[in-house]
């Protein structure tokens, strides 16, 4: 008699448009989100008309993504209107990593229009421990 046991795998990539070169695929379980700010113009979110986020995904060795949208939300808009969205990998030394990352949220909320909503990621961001 055969074994019927089969091991089935789901690819949990998720695709994150870029501002400045092509969307890329990535393991959100390689890059977690490490800070994150989140907006609905409705009572409750599932009313929403629009929806608008900005995250921070960090990989192990260093490197982020920082991405955001403006989109409709589960309320819908009106026929013809569009959204924007904006991400920005970052890439540099140790040292400069906070502040690039900090230019790519402002960067990313100034296209998606909601600049508090760069105050409250950024703020979101993990602690720097000072001694």
């Amino acid at each position: 008699m055969q074994n019927s046991n089969t091991t089935t795998t789901t690819d949990k990539r998720i695709t994150i448009a870029l501002s400045n070169e092509p969307p890329v695929r990535i393991d959100p379980r390689l890059w977690p989100i490490i800070a994150r700010a989140e907006w609905h113009d409705g009572k409750v979110e599932c009313q929403a008309n629009h929806v608008r986020f900005i995250r921070v995904r960090r990989h192990a060795d260093g490197r982020s993504i920082v991405y955001g949208k403006l989109d409709s939300g589960p309320g819908g808009v009106y026929q013809g209107w569009r959204g924007a969205h904006a991400g920005f990998r970052v890439q540099c030394a140790a040292n400069e990593h906070d502040a690039e990352v900090i230019r790519a949220i402002r960067r990313v909320a100034g296209v998606i229009g909601d600049d508090q909503m760069g105050d409250e990621c950024i703020a979101d961001l993990p602690a720097r421990e000072l001694v």
